[in-house]
């Protein structure tokens, strides 16, 4: 095995660690000390155009990372069909004197009609669904609110000759404007405000104006937000033990101890996403995927990514998988000889996964014995509300942005994430905690959220490109060490989790890889989002599942069909995935060493990448 370093010194030559076992195994990160100083807002003189990129990076900073020429783009595209369409705009004009008629009709007989007699709220919106709203006028209110929304909706939506991705931007944009008018963000038009107002004396008024305040402070201080104290990395979360048995410039591999007196031959490999730390799949010992998966009898590795910065700018996408899945597996060969891998990518992870199995398959490489995917997307057609944040303009404005920085910082990711769930991340916390004065109750997913990590200029600017512009990967031109790769060279049995409200990686997208990997497809859809979906302990309530194998030879199932023939399971969906591991792993048998021969002097997991 030959790991060679990212960022050698410039006074020696690259160098593998292989010889050494103990460097590989050492708790002392890889010293790197760059040629010239890097600063983090220096400009590299070798690219095109310096000033241009330079304004739009400037630029960047006053508009949220938002492009505002695809912006306006996307509104020309729109308005400007939508001129040249006459009996479009006829028909807008009808929906909108009836609708105002029905409000009208409905406003006269207010204090006897039905709640929501001419529109509702769907299933999603939450904002109305509490009994105050049924009263007027705050119903009447509420039911203005939805028919303007729907009203736009219809008219942004639907325009012959618009783009997709055009009518998408200016449906979501308006989408945005209104969600912040809603009558729920303000107090005078919040029964429920008003009601605890009239309880509390106003109380309500001034808790709310304290936790503005604090949440001020924690933001100009750049400080955890207030109650995430409680979750301290590596001691209630990310705190299950274990031992760092392996660093390079880009990751730690963390070996868990195990907790049964057997273990099963083949231990499992996690691959999450460097877009956030590793440990939402370690998070309180009640909720931690790792805890369980130990207490069921298996070796678990996991992939602690380092938080990059200005000189990590041109970490490319593939030494992801060189330095991270490929040095990983050859460590695990060392301390496990012989023995194939479970191994289990968790969003961009699990693309990453994706990848390097379907490299590894080209070149006959077999250390795989299973593959688990969870919300990973192989096909970027139909990214979900991510993808209004991709196209030629927005990219080559991130791009000019992270050009300048070296990385993508956490607060354009950050906000983007909140944009795509707006109502619930956004308008109705503030609404509780600033309007109503309670403080949203801190949990160790919210904490993990908050803990954000940065991402390389080269890397990010590889994944847009290649992935969600080009599509590369499903159309088998993503090219590893200069040779293509197509997914449909996976043999290895596969079990792919989507999660029902994903905003991120819609599970009908996820549902793709079912026509693209020549292997047997377990696929489960499980209810939740992105995050919560995935973390879903046994023991905790409201869990449910559909699930159902294609065999690789068997007929292809449309999603809507694969909806009504899945069986539908309530509980976690933790206890199907590991029977179906258990099923394709051997006899259990005395747990392994911790790193290679037991090599004493490693560090304690969580390590020290985590805390960067």
């Amino acid at each position: 095995m030959s790991v060679v370093k990212i960022f050698p010194r410039a006074d020696e030559p690259p160098q593998s660690l292989a010889a050494n076992p103990v460097a590989e195994t050492s708790v002392t990160p890889p010293e790197r000390t760059p040629e010239k100083p890097v600063v983090a807002n220096a400009l590299p003189a070798s690219e095109p155009y310096p000033l241009d990129r330079a304004f739009h990076a400037t630029l960047a900073r006053f508009t949220g990372g938002i492009s505002p020429v695809a912006l306006s783009l996307a509104w020309l595209d729109w308005s400007s069909h939508l001129a040249a369409a006459p009996e479009r705009q006829m028909q807008m004009s009808r929906n909108i004197l009836r609708d105002t008629g029905r409000f009208l009709e409905a406003a006269a007989h207010a204090t006897w009609q039905k709640p929501w007699s001419v529109i509702e709220p769907k299933g999603r919106d939450r904002r109305f669904k509490d009994p105050q709203w049924e009263a007027a006028p705050f119903n009447l209110l509420a039911q203005g609110f939805l028919l303007t929304e729907r009203w736009w909706h219809d008219a942004t939506t639907g325009v012959r000759g618009v783009s997709h991705a055009n009518e998408a931007i200016v449906e979501f944009s308006v989408r945005q404007m209104l969600d912040m008018l809603a009558p729920s963000n303000f107090a005078a038009t919040n029964p429920q405000v008003l009601e605890k107002a009239v309880r509390s004396g106003g109380e309500n008024f001034v808790f709310g104006w304290q936790n503005w305040c604090s949440d001020l402070m924690h933001m100009l201080s750049a400080s955890k937000p207030g109650g995430d104290e409680q979750f301290v990395v590596g001691k209630t979360v990310a705190s299950s033990p274990g031992k760092i048995v392996y660093r390079n410039d880009l990751m730690e591999l963390i070996q868990y101890h195990p907790t049964t007196a057997q273990v099963r031959p083949e231990p499992i490999l996690i691959v999450p996403a460097w877009i956030m730390k590793y440990y939402i799949l370690d998070l309180s010992p009640q909720n931690s995927l790792v805890k369980y998966l130990t207490g069921q009898g298996f070796t678990v590795f996991a992939i602690s990514w380092r938080n990059p910065d200005a000189k990590d700018r041109d970490v490319a996408f593939d030494d992801y998988r060189k330095q991270g899945v490929m040095a990983a597996l050859d460590m695990i060969g060392r301390i496990m000889p012989g023995r194939k891998t479970h191994a289990l990518g968790y969003c961009l992870g699990g693309t990453l996964l994706s990848i390097a199995a379907a490299a590894m398959a080209r070149d006959d490489d077999g250390r795989l014995d299973t593959i688990t995917l969870l919300a990973a997307q192989t096909d970027f057609t139909e990214a979900g509300e991510l993808t209004l944040f991709i196209n030629e303009s927005q990219v080559a404005f991130l791009e000019d942005m992270m050009w300048q920085r070296g990385y993508l910082d956490t607060s354009q990711m950050a906000g983007a994430f909140a944009l795509l769930r707006s109502n619930d991340l956004v308008w109705s916390r503030l609404s509780r905690d600033y309007l109503m004065g309670e403080a949203t109750p801190p949990s160790d997913l919210m904490a993990w959220n908050a803990d954000a990590t940065r991402l390389p200029y080269r890397m990010h600017s590889e994944y847009l490109r290649k992935l969600f512009l080009d599509n590369d990967l499903a159309e088998g031109r993503y090219g590893v060490e200069g040779r293509s790769v197509s997914l449909s060279d996976i043999h290895t049995p596969m079990f792919v989790v989507g999660t029902l409200a994903d905003h991120v990686a819609p599970w009908r997208s996820v549902y793709k890889i079912h026509y693209q990997a020549d292997a047997d497809v377990t696929f489960l859809l499980t209810s939740g989002g992105h995050n919560a979906g995935v973390v879903a302990p046994p023991d905790q309530p409201g869990h449910k599942y559909q699930v159902m194998t294609k065999a690789a030879d068997a007929s292809y199932v449309g999603p809507d069909e694969w909806l009504k023939l899945a069986p539908h399971v309530e509980g976690s969906w933790w206890p199907e995935w590991t029977q179906w591991l258990a099923a394709r792993s051997g006899a259990p048998c005395d747990p392994p060493s911790i790193g290679v021969g037991g090599v004493g002097g490693l560090s304690d997991a969580p390590g020290d990448y985590v805390h960067t």
